[in-house]
């Protein structure tokens, strides 16, 4: 077959001929997102005295330019139970709500928000975020018989670094250093090597010796890093140009060839790698999963993405839109560092604005520009561009710091608001894209799932090593839960959690009748209901007051006159077989649209 290699480079020359003229680079460089963002003078409004901050100018301003009016402040125990689940993904204690309730002094709800953000429970919060985006997992999807030499049952260690960075409120441009080469910018910080894990938990695939499976797998870090960060779909671009970004098949093997030199390792604590062979159960407990350079090399433009097809070299380097002129190539080592810095440049007009715009999305329900991944051609545009690159540039100048923009954040007027907000509005801007009112928003499975458990007095709140989230002793926040590859747990799958597989931008919202069946006959609920029945008979008081600590524990709230009426009726009848009546109130409430959502 000495005339394939020939035919196959014939093939090539005439393919790379009659390739289109190119990516007109100027013109791609006026698209709203890679336009780097500029200082925003702060608007002129009507009504001054709504605003708190910078952010409810940028909000009112649009607001009045839609004849649109604030919804006002939503009452303390709403605001309450809002900034608790928001900032620690956990339910404020009855003690808690009055304590907040009792204080009537000045800056009460700000001592509040600063109390929360330095809680364990708030890089928690954060790290349910962020690890969707990383598509932490401990498994693959597919292995062969009871090999399991590919998991990754030591993830957690990466998790539990991520809960730490975020409470230590470590500058996000260095968090991201930190995830992509921490090796290479500080070789003597062993403290952090655990941060690798971003891309050390990626695909391992079987046959991995092959080129087309090694091809696979820098598919998903380019995949994975490009979204993550910079809100590209770069690896759209492995097999042609971009069809919609400019982003050509040179930058894609570009920024492959710096995957493709690095080599996936587990790391004992002796400083020696794990033996590949090593299955999940007879690995150290002490061993990382992480990444480390390896015969650093570029990679050929493969074309179409056939690795039989190779072409002209594609030096390791720097997306071409993001450069000023020609594309910066990498020369140190696989190039991991360089792109790190590159990625975490305060020149880089992508990275910031992603990150303000995942942070404002989860506080707010509805993030700015609603692709949150996609900042390209076909991505939405921001519904407030102007706000968006204030905050981006602040977020920079202020030292990258996330708790100081998440602080502003619930601080303003426009998170304080009320969710019911006006009809008039609602006529205007049904969708509430100019943010008139507070969006309502769904728990999702670990904050819901966390607040029962707190609600029945079972949370445990140690982290480490995951636990099998069916099993009946596992009481730690859903945090501490094994998330797999190859079988996503079921109670997981049910309440939307996303495929650990892939790069997450946002999570879906389905509302099926599977999801209450779960509520009316899971052996877990009907746990919690029981330890929370128990908890409501042994409160001090006779059963009024029961009731009252029952929507305190629960809502935050006094019952209305009707649901205490109907609760004290309820608990009057008759026991039907299986739970006590205080059992099946207990389970009633938990069941309760309001327990599911954040006004």
């Amino acid at each position: 077959m000495f005339w394939k290699p020939l035919l196959l480079s014939a093939l090539a020359t005439s393919a790379l001929a009659a390739e289109p003229a190119g990516i007109d680079w100027v013109k791609a460089r006026q698209h709203w997102s890679f336009v780097p963002p500029k200082v925003q003078a702060l608007p002129k409004v009507k009504d001054h005295s709504w605003p708190r901050s910078r952010v409810d100018y940028f909000i009112l301003a649009q607001m009045e330019k839609h004849n649109l009016a604030p919804t006002r402040e939503a009452e303390a125990r709403v605001l309450l139970r809002r900034v608790f689940f928001d900032l620690t993904g956990l339910p404020p204690t009855a003690e808690e709500t009055r304590a907040f309730l009792a204080d009537v002094r000045p800056g009460a709800y700000e001592r509040l928000v600063d109390d929360l953000i330095g809680r364990r429970a708030f890089g928690e919060r954060m790290a349910s975020m962020w690890l969707n985006l990383a598509r932490y997992a401990e498994d693959q999807a597919h292995q062969v018989g009871n090999n399991t030499s590919l998991n990754l049952p030591n993830a957690w260690r990466y998790r539990d670094w991520v809960v730490a960075a975020f409470n230590a409120d470590l500058r996000y441009d260095a968090f991201i250093e930190k995830q992509l080469a921490v090796d290479l910018i500080e070789p003597q910080n062993k403290a952090d090597l655990p941060a690798l894990g971003f891309l050390g938990l990626g695909h391992k695939l079987y046959a991995r010796s092959r080129l087309d499976v090694q091809a696979e797998e820098w598919a998903e870090q380019v995949d994975t890093v490009s979204q993550t960060f910079l809100g590209l779909t770069v690896a759209c671009a492995r097999c042609h140009d971009h069809k919609f970004d400019p982003v050509s098949t040179r930058d894609y093997y570009a920024m492959a060839g710096v995957f493709a030199s690095v080599k996936k390792v587990s790391l004992r604590p002796d400083g020696k790698d794990e033996d590949e062979k090593t299955n999940a159960e007879k690995m150290d407990p002490g061993t990382l999963h992480i990444v480390r350079d390896e015969s650093p090399h570029d990679l050929p433009i493969y074309l179409r993405g056939d690795v039989e097809a190779p072409a002209e070299i594609a030096p390791r380097g720097w997306l071409q839109v993001l450069s000023k002129n020609e594309p910066v190539k990498f020369h140190q080592g696989s190039g991991r560092a360089e792109l790190a810095k590159l990625i975490a440049s305060a020149e880089n007009p992508l990275t910031a604005r992603v990150m303000v715009n995942r942070v404002w999305d989860m506080l707010f329900g509805h993030p700015l520009a609603r692709t949150t991944s996609n900042f390209g051609a076909m991505g939405d545009k921001p519904t407030h561009p102007a706000l968006l690159d204030d905050l981006a540039l602040r977020f920079m100048k202020d030292g990258w710091l996330v708790k100081r923009l998440i602080r502003e954040l619930v601080l303003s007027s426009t998170y304080r608001q009320g969710s019911m907000g006006s009809a008039a509005n609602a006529q205007i801007d049904e969708a509430n894209e100019h943010l008139w009112r507070m969006n309502r928003k769904r728990l999702p499975i670990e904050p819901l799932r966390d607040a029962i458990l707190a609600t029945s007095g079972a949370l445990n709140l140690e982290g480490g090593r995951s636990l099998d989230l069916n099993a009946a002793e596992h009481h730690k926040r859903t945090l501490y839960s094994q998330v797999s590859r190859k079988e996503l747990n079921k109670t997981l799958m049910l309440f939307d959690y996303p495929d650990a597989n892939v790069h997450a931008a946002r999570r879906s919202e389905s509302t099926t009748p599977t999801q209450k069946l779960f509520v009316m006959n899971s052996p877990f609920i009907i746990a919690q209901a029981k330890k929370l029945a128990q908890r409501l008979q042994q409160h001090a008081g006779d059963e009024a007051e029961r009731i009252r600590f029952a929507y305190e524990l629960l809502f935050t709230r006094e019952p209305l006159p009707e649901e205490f009426e109907l609760s004290r009726s309820f608990l009057q009848q008759h026991a039907e077989a299986g739970l006590s009546t205080w059992e099946q109130f207990a389970q009633a409430l938990l069941a309760t649209n309001e327990m599911s959502y954040v006004d």
